[in-house]
């Protein structure tokens, strides 16, 4: 097993956290990026660290652009290419299309779908050189199939679905492959609050829903050499919804 760099957009989420934490495992050393909450980006760090990995903390605002370059620039002056970007970070704000203001369609696009954009384009020419590479969105099965008052987050997570198999063809040759991983319903305090087990019963064909950790497995395969030959690719982690 070979140790790379690895950034994981939005790394404190539920999602995030588990990734970073199975990224760690394998051997990698972990930049868990957070835009607000960089104390929460610092535990799971440290919570990597307590365990022997290799892991530090890093705030930025992905909807900035230029600001969101200038902080990862640093992150490469600091200790070389990084090699494996798993895009996590999103948000939500639903609304019926009808009564969706301008801004809710524009901040949940800016930060998944522009915010994949900001986070990888100044690693990926330096990720290029190393000819091997792993860029991972995470979209949605909203992506896949919609969802009542989500056109805005359906919207972006679709379009990292479109970047992500584009990028496969323009760099697959250099050995970097591009993947999406598309989780359904996951247990978080968010779903918790808006769906209860009985409705996620009857939603899902596992009749559960599933867990970070369960993502975050694909998520370690397909970044790693056992998944050198799968690019252009979107997985869902669903438990059969979709």
């Amino acid at each position: 097993m070979t140790a790379r760099r690895a950034l994981v957009t939005g790394g404190s989420s539920p999602i995030g956290r588990a990734i970073c934490l199975r990224l760690a495992a394998e051997g990698h050393a972990v930049l868990v990026h957070a835009h607000a909450g960089l104390a929460r980006a610092g535990a799971v760090a440290a919570e990597i660290r307590a365990g022997g990995g290799v892991a530090s903390a890093f705030a930025c605002n992905l909807t900035d652009i230029p600001g969101s370059a200038a902080a990862l620039e640093a992150v490469l002056a600091q200790g070389g290419p990084v090699q494996i970007l798993v895009h996590n970070a999103g948000v939500h704000d639903d609304a019926p299309m009808a009564g969706m203001s301008e801004a809710q369609w524009r901040s949940v696009i800016d930060v998944s779908l522009n915010g994949f954009y900001a986070a990888l384009r100044p690693l990926l020419l330096p990720m290029i050189g190393t000819r091997w590479g792993r860029i991972l969105a995470i979209s949605s099965i909203s992506g896949l199939l919609g969802n009542r008052g989500q056109a805005n987050y359906a919207a972006a997570k679709a379009g990292l679905i479109g970047a992500v198999k584009s990028l496969s063809l323009e760099y697959a040759s250099r050995g970097v492959t591009s993947n999406v991983v598309a989780p359904g319903i996951i247990e978080s305090p968010a779903v918790a609050a808006a769906l209860t087990p009985e409705r996620i019963a009857q939603l899902v064909p596992a009749r559960r829903a599933g867990r970070a950790e369960e993502v975050a497995e694909l998520v370690g395969f397909l970044a790693s050499d056992r998944a050198a030959y799968i690019t252009g690719q979107t997985i869902a982690v669903s438990g059969g919804l979709g």
